[in-house]
């Protein structure tokens, strides 16, 4: 018989289709092929994009060069300008304000046809320190009050790069999703003074029963309430709400489980598009005993129809009990050797 779950901490309800459950075969697709041809994000293309703003690369390589190892560059094509300050407008009871932000290209290693499954763990390593950098850089402009990070791998799911890259986006407001997750977040501790996040990794954990993976400091679930099949979340066991605080010494177990996680993934669902994204705090302190930062994995395994558009539920015929066993069967998701480091060198943040 179907199921209706509400999420405990936005009170969104989702369908849970149990007569028309799908396994992983239910959802076999074609891959995207890269195309192939010229890239101009591939290494010895330097010139080709604006200059960087910040790379991790090898010891001696001068910037714009070859030999970087995680490179960011100012979007050509940005959704939001950096220049001017903000202003807003009325237009009788219509509000608007100028269109300020930053838009960043995060390229994650100079292989053109890597993916997730395929990144090392120093190239994960990499990648989410330079994450943390870019927000604590950006951060420092006092325009902003939230920076998004985000990756679209797939064309369903809005990639126009195939090399591999992720996006980070500043804002000047905070986006509606976050401020729904903030007030519910704000009422489970209002009421029993605790964080819900930090509950549901402590549920997880003692159940099982929608536990992917689990090293000593993160966790990957999928959510009681998912809106997708094979919705993924990736949680820090200790309770940080921003970020850009994580300390350095967790980057290493959190490389682990991003391998691991994506290399489960694409074992079971070969390798779907989907949408990588970070969940922090606004740019302030005032949530830092409810909020708790954390990655959702959403792949495009099936389609919004006028139901979901019109009435705000979700329809998932993937029971996330179901999903969580295929993933955790999975092959992909052993433990890796242990991770060797190269020296490297930062390009300083503009």
């Amino acid at each position: 018989m179907p199921d209706l779950r509400q999420d405990p901490i936005i009170g969104r309800w989702v369908i849970i289709a149990t007569e028309r459950s799908k396994r992983p075969t239910d959802f076999t697709r074609k891959p995207d092929v890269p195309r192939g041809g010229f890239c101009p994000l591939c290494p010895g293309n330097e010139d080709k994009t604006p200059p960087e703003v910040f790379a991790i690369r090898d010891a001696g390589t001068r910037p714009d060069t070859p030999g970087w190892r995680v490179r960011v560059v100012p979007n050509k094509f940005p959704v939001l300008n950096s220049l001017g300050r903000l202003e807003t407008h009325t237009e009788g009871l219509y509000d608007k304000m100028d269109g300020l932000g930053s838009h960043e290209i995060i390229l994650e290693t100079p292989d053109h046809t890597a993916t997730m499954s395929r990144l090392s763990l120093q190239d994960y390593y990499t990648l989410l320190l330079c994450y943390r950098q870019r927000i604590l850089e950006v951060k420092k402009d006092g325009r902003y009050r939230y920076i998004s990070i985000f990756k679209n791998y797939g064309k369903t799911a809005g990639s126009a790069l195939e090399h591999p890259n992720s996006q980070l986006i500043a804002l000047p407001i905070v986006p509606k999703r976050t401020i729904e997750e903030l007030e519910g977040s704000h009422r489970y501790f209002d009421e029993k003074k605790r964080c819900v996040y930090c509950d549901i990794i402590q549920q997880e954990l003692q159940t099982q029963s929608r536990l992917v993976h689990e090293n000593d400091a993160f966790v990957a679930i999928e959510p009681f309430a998912p809106r997708f099949p094979f919705e993924t979340w990736v949680l820090p066991k200790q309770h940080i709400a921003a970020f850009e605080n994580t300390d350095e010494a967790l980057f290493r177990p959190m490389a682990e489980m991003f391998s691991t996680v994506f290399k489960k993934i694409d074992a079971t669902l070969n390798y779907p598009p989907f949408n990588f994204i970070l969940h922090t705090t606004p740019l302030d302190s005032r949530h830092e005993d409810c909020y708790h930062w954390h990655f959702e994995i959403t792949p495009w395994l099936s389609h919004l129809s006028g139901f979901e558009w019109g009435t705000g539920f979700y329809i998932n015929p993937t029971p996330p009990e179901d999903a969580a066993r295929f993933l955790r069967e999975a092959e992909g998701g052993r433990r890796q050797s242990q991770m060797h480091y190269f020296d490297v060198t930062h390009t300083p943040g503009i």
